[in-house]
């Protein structure tokens, strides 16, 4: 309970995050580019009215040393008449037609793009420079708004996670007097047949699963990680396991697998895994445990699963899962960031485990 919640805020966390900040970008890209649009619009326009105030002066006849080098002008005919509102880029050039006192008769001016060309660089890069400082405020802002939002998760969180620790911690008496207990009662004769002291008795081994696998699993805060043998914990699972399944055989072929984990969890995960494969066998069925690069198959040749899509989920339930033990599983899994798959079909199962 407590790694999926975890797992859950960092998602949760992850999701606000980027859902505020992704919906602000679009907003200030989106007014960035309408801006940009609408200051082009009027650069446009500025170009259009200094063409014609460069033409006006010339008809006027007066001074156009206030005017750059940009500007030149032209007598030209034409044909057709042209509309008083015309201005359009020719060879690199914005240009206007002025009507002249005589018919067919047009002044044409010229303006070079360049100047144009340089405010609207200009113009892109403040608006870059804006547009990034924004983002980076923004970003600042969705971050302190996310954790604020988690906040009453965490709490909850810490509320649930002390909550099971004393729960689990409380639980540890009455398991460890019913294995004893158990162990005392299989000394009695009259008792060794009996299917009731049988299932009894895995029961209890149930029980004293689970305790341990939640155990593990509400050390999840307080994990170490450090460098191991994946194959020599491998080794030690199969040796618990082996005498009491003789009938099966084991295929090892682990021999180099390292990576950074918790010990005690990733002997959990594998101790779950391996006793499924050996509960849910097939008479004289085999077991066979190897490795590829960093990935870790547990193969089987037992009964499969119906729904191996599903065999991870709390509520699932089926003959051939252990429900709540592969629902540990998964979490322990996703708290040391291991990939965790399961393959499987009528003539048995293969879990994977994909280590970074």
């Amino acid at each position: 309970m407590v790694i999926a919640l975890a797992h859950h805020e960092k998602s949760a966390f992850i999701k606000f995050f980027f859902t505020y900040f992704i919906s602000v970008a679009l907003l200030i890209l989106a007014a960035g580019f309408f801006y940009f649009e609408q200051m082009k619009s009027q650069l446009i326009k500025y170009e259009h009215f200094s063409l014609i105030e460069y033409a006006r002066h010339i008809k006027m006849g007066e001074d156009l040393s206030e005017f750059s080098k940009d500007f030149r002008y032209t007598f030209t005919k034409k044909q057709k008449h042209i509309s008083i509102s015309n201005f359009s880029e020719e060879n690199g050039e914005f240009t206007k037609y002025i009507p002249t006192r005589h018919e067919g008769t047009y002044l044409q001016v010229f303006k070079s793009r360049d100047s144009y060309e340089q405010k609207l660089a200009h113009l892109k890069m403040k608006i870059i420079a804006i547009q990034i400082i924004l983002l980076f405020v923004f970003g600042l802002i969705s971050y302190f708004l996310a954790k604020s939002a988690l906040k009453p998760l965490n709490e909850s969180i810490d509320t649930l996670d002390k909550f099971a620790k004393d729960l689990i911690h409380d639980l540890n008496t009455p398991v460890t007097a019913m294995k004893l207990n158990i162990k005392l009662l299989e000394k009695q004769k009259t008792l060794q047949n009996l299917k009731a002291f049988e299932r009894l008795k895995k029961s209890v081994g149930v029980i004293s699963e689970l305790h341990t696998s939640l155990t593990t699993l509400l050390e999840n805060k307080t994990f170490q990680l450090k460098t191991l043998n994946v194959c020599s914990i491998v080794s030690d699972v199969i040796e618990l396991h082996q005498p009491n399944y003789p009938h099966l055989k084991f295929i090892i072929e682990c021999f180099s697998l390292e990576t950074k984990a918790n010990e005690n969890a990733l002997k959990q995960i594998l101790h779950n895994i391996i006793s499924n494969a050996c509960k849910y066998n097939t008479p004289n069925g085999y077991i066979k445990i190897y490795t590829k690069s960093k990935v870790l198959y547990i193969e089987d040749s037992g009964v499969g699963i119906k729904e191996p899509d599903k065999i991870f989920d709390r509520e699932y339930s089926a003959q051939n899962s252990s429900g709540l033990g592969l629902d540990i599983v998964k979490r322990l899994c996703e708290a040391m960031d291991i990939r965790i798959d399961v393959m499987s079909n009528d003539k048995g199962s293969c879990f994977v485990l994909i280590f970074h």
